[in-house]
């Protein structure tokens, strides 16, 4: 457990910044256009603080958090397999322990290349313990990561649906998540593909705090026939 608690310890800094050599190596430099996305999208530091219960932040302004949210890859560690966790006083020692952590995808990283970075990376700490025990790495799933071209025909449809329905400008963000479909489907279909959401910014996915409200699902179902309306006209 020691030499695993360690290992977990050397991924990444206080402030989130990944530790393993040339994991951002190939990382889309960021563009002045780009920059600029970021600078109008209506995102209240208070309201993220207030949600996740926290007093300050890793980084300092609204930009560079949402960089490291949506632009940036990013590690996190999930939990550990085979110790004993339940409340009490009860203690054991484990003959075996398993950690699961993840590192986000962003353009233009190689999954392979990131598992070998690791890969190196973990068995250099761990060598340099000289510990009796025995370390081994395994990827379980390793996704392309994927962009969208926000120029296409589609997301002007898109916004011109968002602008009849909400009679407000559709913010362009770089939401990042675990959908490997999204680039499989643009690679089979040679087609483009958007990701229209209608859930509001603390609306989990999944797990804690998984909703949707009502106005949203309203506003929603009116946003995708409307989208459908516009489709067509561009």
């Amino acid at each position: 457990m020691s030499d695993l608690i360690y290992l977990l310890g050397q991924l990444a800094d206080v402030k989130g910044k990944i530790q393993i050599p040339g994991i951002y190596d190939d990382v889309l430099p960021l563009t002045e256009q780009e920059k600029e996305l970021y600078k109008n999208l209506q995102f209240s530091l208070d309201d993220l603080r207030a949600d996740i219960g926290v007093n300050t932040f890793l980084h300092d302004t609204k930009e560079e958090i949402l960089m490291h949210r949506w632009r940036y890859p990013s590690l996190s560690i999930h939990g550990i397999e085979g110790a004993f966790s339940g409340s009490g006083t009860k203690t054991v020692i484990p003959a075996k322990v398993i950690a699961k952590f993840s590192i986000r995808q962003v353009p233009d990283m190689n999954p392979s290349v990131v598992e070998k970075q690791v890969a190196d990376y973990l068995e250099s700490k761990f060598s340099e313990r000289k510990s009796p025990n025995k370390m081994k790495l395994t990827m379980v799933i390793g996704a392309q990561p994927w962009i969208a071209n926000m120029n296409g025909p589609i997301y002007v449809a898109a916004r011109n649906a968002v602008k009849k329905v909400f009679n407000t400008d559709a913010d362009m963000i770089r939401a990042g998540g675990t959908i490997p479909i999204a680039k499989r489907f643009e690679e089979i279909l040679g087609k483009t593909v958007m990701l229209l959401g209608i859930g509001g910014p603390e609306d989990a996915p999944h797990g804690q705090n998984e909703k949707i409200s009502k106005l949203n699902y309203i506003g929603g179902t009116k946003l995708y026939a409307s989208f459908l309306q516009e489709v067509p006209l561009v």
